[in-house]
């Protein structure tokens, strides 16, 4: 009987070995920062559209659907890595979307929600293009917006909305060894978006925060004038797609983030008196406000401290690029809980999500209740003692979801909304 040598031996285990980490890579794998495989998004001869074909060549039948082409998988179960949609199969009625990325799961744009006037309350609805940024996808069903044709403080057309409306596909935006944003210059090593990435070098430059379109981007899905502002500074943890049970997924935002997206939200930032809450880089968190974030807990507990203070359900700026000390700070495992301090301030994504979530204008919590818990659990159709107006047409697991199963029992037995986490004593 023939048996394998010490030698073929190692060699098989070898090839498992390679075969796990290739497997295993960091999620930028394919992109790393920058332009990935062309035949990953590209037919070259059209052979997947022999019947008519699109503009770009491209492998589905436009670029959002092309996206999700990776970035969505049937069958999920759990939370999977670079995954940001449910497939409509796995959240049938009354169970919510799958993925927890800090930029939410655009199968919330898929959740219509409608409720009964109960005992004099209001009735209501939610449809599901109000959860948040409608990409035009029609291979897997997603839409423009039919309520905003144009983007809310902008001119940006809604049928023109795609992931590469904010993401270059391209990756050609790349972050120096000086700090500077350049679509030239050294070629891109890997992604810069990730506390394990390489620091870019005389040689190399690293990719910038998830892709995001810079200065001149001028957004291939049909745009108006190219983007005025830059990618922000920002590092996620390599974990990032999670249920935040025990502990918060924290991004390290730096600064940044409200400015980028007034490329085409462009009215609603810039000063005090601009149109909406206060927020981006210029305009720092008021001392009272940071004593007030810092000792919030939950309705009624205000006995916390700078410390432990952070929630990523409420994140701030901290109003820094230095990327050492964003590096240190995203984390996975609920380490890094330090609030705010004098340099930090507000950004869009204070209180709202990047992609979609279940509540109206991609909200991180349900801004139109009075309780986002009633009673000691979270509210739901499903529970015979919640209001209508509170439940608001979803489940309890929902509702749960929203929160990215967080045990209600963390918050107040009848907790406010999460305004109150800089504002409760105004």
């Amino acid at each position: 009987m023939r048996t394998l040598s010490d030698t073929s031996i190692a060699a098989v285990l070898l090839a498992a070995a390679s075969l796990i980490l290739i497997l295993g890579r960091p999620v930028e794998a394919f992109h790393s920062g920058s332009v990935g495989e062309c035949s990953g998004c590209h037919s070259l001869h059209n052979s997947a559209h022999l019947q008519g074909g699109n503009a770009f060549l491209l492998t589905a039948d436009d670029p959002s659907s092309t996206c999700l082409t990776c970035h969505l998988h049937a069958g999920d179960r759990a939370p999977t890595d670079y995954h940001v949609a449910t497939d409509d199969s796995d959240m049938p009625a009354g169970s919510p979307p799958v993925q927890m990325t800090p930029g939410g799961d655009f199968g919330w744009l898929k959740k219509n929600f409608r409720w009964n006037p109960v005992n004099g309350g209001a009735g209501g609805q939610s449809p599901g293009e109000s959860h948040g940024h409608n990409i035009v996808a029609s291979a897997y069903g997603y839409a423009a917006d039919t309520t905003f044709t144009t983007a809310p403080g902008g001119t940006y057309p809604a049928a023109g909305l795609s992931c590469t409306s904010c993401h270059d596909p391209h990756g050609k935006y790349r972050r120096l060894e000086d700090g500077t944003i350049r679509t030239t210059g050294q070629p891109v090593q890997s992604s810069g978006s990730y506390e394990t990435s390489p620091d870019p070098t005389a040689l190399a430059a690293v990719g910038v925060y998830r892709l995001l379109g810079g200065i001149g981007y001028a957004r291939s899905s049909g745009g108006t004038e190219p983007f005025r502002f830059n990618p922000p500074a920002a590092v996620s943890p390599t974990e990032y797609n999670r249920a935040e049970t025990n502990s918060d997924t924290r991004v390290a935002y730096g600064s940044g983030m409200s400015e980028w997206c007034t490329n085409c939200h462009n009215s609603f930032i810039g000063s005090k008196s601009a149109p909406g809450h206060p927020a981006g880089s210029l305009i720092k968190m008021s001392p009272r406000l940071i004593a007030i974030y810092n000792a919030y807990i939950a309705s009624g507990n205000l006995t916390g401290n700078s410390a432990t203070s952070f929630t990523s359900m409420v994140p701030f700026e901290m109003g820094t690029s230095d990327y050492s000390l964003l590096k240190r700070t995203a984390s996975k495992d609920g380490s890094m809980t330090a609030g705010p301090d004098a340099g930090a301030n507000v950004m869009c994504l204070t209180c709202h999500r990047a992609h979609a979530t279940a509540w109206d204008k991609a909200a991180r919590w349900n801004m139109k209740t009075d309780f986002l818990v009633y009673n000691g659990d979270y509210p739901g159709v499903d529970r015979s003692d919640v209001p209508a107006q509170c439940s608001q047409g979803r489940t309890k697991a929902e509702t749960r979801r929203a929160f990215y199963e967080r045990p209600a029992g963390m918050y107040a037995i009848y907790q406010r909304p999460l305004c109150n986490k800089c504002h409760a004593q105004d």
